[in-house]
């Protein structure tokens, strides 16, 4: 008889959103609190150096030739289209390379952890350590009931 393909490392990310896989900044060893303090110190620094610019503009508009008429899902033919208003913050990708910059002069990578297969994600306890520890090619992530993430480290089976 072999080994179940699992035991596990358990961490808690706790990250909101249920995804495929998790896109987090990560160091091994470090705390999930430190982690969230860093990030928002990052956010909140990144904001005062690329603040919300959001400029307003305008799709292009275009005339369609053909008698004007609308659908009744008010899809309209014939005459004037376009010219939507919307607006852009024009320092959002700044505001994220700062943040990334902020979190790596404080020792943290971005990551991407695959989600758990569901055979997996069924053999695992539910766990929240503090710690994060030192991803591996078997690392993967489970959703706890809670919304909170845990991290597994997957065994093959035959592995003392």
């Amino acid at each position: 008889m072999t080994k179940p393909m699992l035991p596990l490392i358990g961490i808690c990310l706790l990250v909101g959103a249920c995804s495929t896989s998790l896109d987090t900044f990560y160091r091994p060893g470090g705390t999930v609190s430190r982690l969230e303090t860093d990030m928002l110190n990052c956010e909140v620094q990144a904001l005062a150096d690329a603040p919300v610019a959001n400029e307003v503009r305008q799709t292009p508009s275009f005339y369609v030739p053909g008698n004007f008429y609308c659908t009744s899902r008010y899809y309209c033919h014939g005459g004037w289209s376009g010219g939507e208003i919307y607006t852009v913050d024009v320092n959002k990708d700044l505001r994220t390379r700062v943040t990334n910059q902020c979190m790596a002069e404080k020792g943290y990578s971005r990551v991407s952890i695959p989600r758990c297969s569901d055979i997996v994600a069924a053999q695992v306890p539910e766990r929240t350590t503090t710690v994060m520890p030192n991803l591996s090619p078997g690392s993967c992530v489970v959703r706890n009931s809670d919304g909170t993430y845990q991290l597994v480290q997957a065994i093959p089976a035959g592995t003392p």
